[in-house]
C-alpha cells in the first residue's frame, strides 16, 4: 500500500506536541539547554560556540532530491541533483522519526523564509540539537510572537537528527551522512551531521526550486540600497569580496546571500547571517566584528580557558563561521526588502591577471558570465592546487540549484531588460600578472569602482572595447589610476598577457559547451571574442 504525505505529516506533529518537545524557546532558554546538555560553550563575546565534529562544511555528496512522479521531469538530474527513490527516502524518513521520539527532548521552531509575504514559505524545524534550533532562529525569519509562531501552518518542515547515522548498504546512502529533500512531503531530512549550514542550504535550495517556478528569481548574492533608494546586487563565489564590498556603512544592507526577485522587488529570503568568521577582526569587518554577542552561534573557532575567541586559529577548519540574526547589523533594512535593482555587480578573483578590474556588459554577456559564475582557485589554497585554477560555479550557486540552469539566466536577463538594470563584472583579484607574479587589485580601488558603478555615476562615462575580450571598459575612474583600467597595460610583458587571457578564453569557451547548442546564442552574442 502506498504511503501518502498525511501519514508522515501525523508523524511529525506527534513528535512538535510531545509533552517533553520544547517550542520556540527564546535565546537565553536555548543558552541553558545548550550549556546543560553540553553541546557548546560560552564565550567571553556573549556568543556560543560550538563544534560540528568531523564534518566542517557541507557534504555535497551527500545532498539527494526524491525522485517523485510529479516532480521527476523538473529536476536537472546530475552530481549536483542526486535522484533516490520516495520508497527509499520513506523507509529512511520512518527510521530518523522513530530515533527522535525516543530522545528524551526535541526543540522546534517556525518561521519563514522570504520576507515578502506574497513569496514566503513557512517553515517548521525539528531539531535533536538545541545550538542547531538557535542557529535556525538566527538565519530564518522570526515571528513576533509565540502565539504567532504558534498558528504558522507550515508549508515545508526541516527534520534534523545529527546523531542518526545512516547504513548506506540499507538506507540507499552514500555515507552516514543524509540531506534529502521531499516536495512532495514537503520535507528537508538530515542526518549524520552536525554541520548547521545544511539547514540553511536545504531551505535555499526549496526556494529555489519553487520561486520560479512561480516566475520569481531565486539569487546566491548580497544586496545593499543607498540612500537615495539606489539599489545594488553582488554576486560572488566565496573569495570574491562579496561580503566585504557588500557590507558599506554609507548603505544599507538587505542581506548578505540569499534573495528573490519578484513584481515587488528584492526581497532577502533569510533573517541573519552566515559569516565566515577566520581572521575576522574589527579593523577589516568591523559590522561583522561587533555582531559576535549574545544569541550568535559561533561554529568551530577556537575559544581560551577564559572564554577569549581566536579568530586566526584554524585548528579545526578555515570554515569556521558566525550566525547572527540581521537586526545585529547596524545598518540594515527591516523588513528585508528593497525595490528592483538599479546595478548588477558580477565578482569575480582572477588569479590570471588578465580581466579588466571593471567592465560593463550588455545583456547578452550578463547571461553568458551568470551562467558561467567564474572565479580562480589560488595556489596554496587546497591540497595539489600550485598554479591558479579556474573555478566555474553556475549561477553563482551551482550546489543549490534544483532546475537547469537555463530556467535562472533566462529569468534574470528578462528582468535586466524590464527594468533597465546597469551589470557590471568587477575583478577583485590579480593585475600585471598572475597570482605570484603579479599583484592584487587594491581594495581601495575597487571600492571606487563600485561605488561609482552602484551610485550610477559610470553610467554617462566614456567606455572603449578591450579588443582581447570584448569587455567595455571605462577610459576614466575617478580616484583610480588609468594604467589598471586596460590590464593589458598593466604588464610587462604584453605577448604574456595575450597568452594568458587566450587561456581563459579557451576555458570558459569549454565551460559553456557544458550548457547545450540551445544557448549557443548566448555564446555567440554574450562571450569573449578572440
Amino acid at each position: 500500500m502506498a504511503r501518502d504525505t498525511y501519514t508522515y505529516t501525523n508523524k511529525i506533529k506527534e513528535l512538535i506536541t510531545k509533552e517533553s518537545s520544547q517550542f520556540q524557546l527564546t535565546t537565553t532558554e536555548l543558552y541553558y539547554k545548550i550549556i546543560q546538555n553540553n553541546e557548546g560553550e560560552l564565550t567571553q563575546s556573549g556568543a556560543i560556540n560550538a563544534r560540528t565534529g568531523k564534518y566542517t562544511g557541507r557534504s555535497p555528496k551527500d545532498k539527494f532530491i526524491v525522485a517523485e512522479p510529479s516532480y521527476k521531469d523538473d529536476i536537472d538530474w546530475g552530481d549536483v541533483n542526486q535522484p533516490i527513490e520516495e520508497t527509499t527516502f520513506l523507509n529512511l524518513l520512518d527510521k530518523v522519526l522513530d530515533y527522535l521520539h525516543e530522545k528524551e527532548e526535541l526543540y522546534v521552531f517556525k518561521g519563514y523564509a522570504g520576507s515578502d509575504e506574497d513569496s514566503q514559505l513557512k517553515l517548521t524545524v525539528v531539531n535533536e540539537f538545541a545550538w542547531h534550533n538557535l542557529f535556525a532562529q538566527n538565519m530564518f525569519i522570526r515571528p513576533s510572537s509565540k502565539k504567532e509562531a504558534e498558528s504558522i501552518k507550515s508549508g515545508f518542515t526541516i527534520v534534523s537528527a545529527p546523531s542518526f547515522k545512516a547504513d548506506p548498504a540499507v538506507d540507499g546512502t552514500n555515507s552516514e551522512t543524509f540531506v534529502i529533500i521531499s516536495f512532495k512531503h514537503k520535507i528537508v531530512l538530515i542526518g549524520g551531521t552536525e554541520y548547521a549550514g545544511e539547514m540553511k542550504k536545504g531551505i535555499f535550495s526549496v526556494m529555489n526550486y519553487l520561486l520560479p517556478k512561480s516566475d520569481i528569481m531565486s539569487m546566491h548574492c548580497s544586496v545593499n540600497v543607498g540612500q537615495k533608494g539606489d539599489v545594488a546586487l553582488f554576486f560572488g563565489l566565496s573569495g570574491t569580496g562579496k561580503t566585504t564590498l557588500s557590507a558599506d556603512p554609507s548603505r544599507n544592507l538587505i542581506g548578505d546571500d540569499e534573495h528573490g526577485w519578484n513584481d515587488n522587488g528584492i526581497f532577502n529570503i533569510e533573517g541573519g547571517c552566515y559569516a565566515k568568521a577566520i581572521n575576522l577582526s574589527y579593523k577589516k569587518e568591523p559590522q561583522i566584528y561587533n555582531a559576535i554577542k549574545y544569541g550568535t552561534v559561533l561554529e568551530n573557532v577556537v575559544v581560551d580557558n577564559d572564554g577569549t575567541i581566536d579568530f586566526d586559529d584554524n585548528y579545526y577548519t578555515e570554515n569556521t563561521r558566525a550566525a547572527y540574526p540581521i537586526h545585529y547589523i547596524d545598518n540594515i533594512v527591516s523588513p528585508s526588502k528593497a525595490a528592483h535593482p538599479n546595478t548588477i555587480i558580477f565578482l569575480t578573483a582572477d588569479a590570471f591577471g588578465v580581466l579588466p578590474p571593471i567592465s560593463k556588459l550588455s545583456g547578452e554577456q550578463a547571461m553568458y558570465h551568470f551562467l558561467s559564475g567564474f572565479t580562480a582557485k589560488l595556489a596554496g589554497t587546497e591540497r595539489g592546487v600550485t598554479e591558479p585554477e579556474p573555478s566555474f560555479s553556475t549561477c553563482f550557486g551551482a550546489p543549490f540549484l534544483p532546475l537547469n540552469a537555463k530556467v535562472y539566466a533566462n529569468l534574470l536577463g528578462e528582468l535586466i531588460d524590464k527594468h533597465d538594470v546597469d551589470v557590471y563584472l568587477v575583478n577583485t583579484g590579480w593585475t600585471g600578472g598572475k597570482y605570484g607574479t603579479g599583484r592584487r587589485i587594491n581594495l581601495t580601488y575597487t571600492r571606487q569602482m563600485v561605488n561609482q558603478a552602484i551610485t550610477g555615476k559610470l553610467k554617462d562615462a566614456e567606455f572603449i572595447q578591450d579588443e582581447t575580450f570584448g569587455l567595455s571598459i571605462p577610459k576614466e575612474v575617478a580616484d583610480v589610476p588609468t594604467t589598471i583600467l586596460n590590464p593589458i597595460n598593466a604588464w610587462s610583458d604584453q605577448d604574456a598577457y595575450k597568452a594568458q587571457a587566450n587561456d581563459l578564453i579557451q576555458r570558459f569557451n569549454d565551460n559553456f559547451e557544458n550548457f547545450g547548442e540551445d544557448v549557443a546564442d548566448i555564446a555567440e552574442k554574450g562571450g569573449f571574442k578572440k
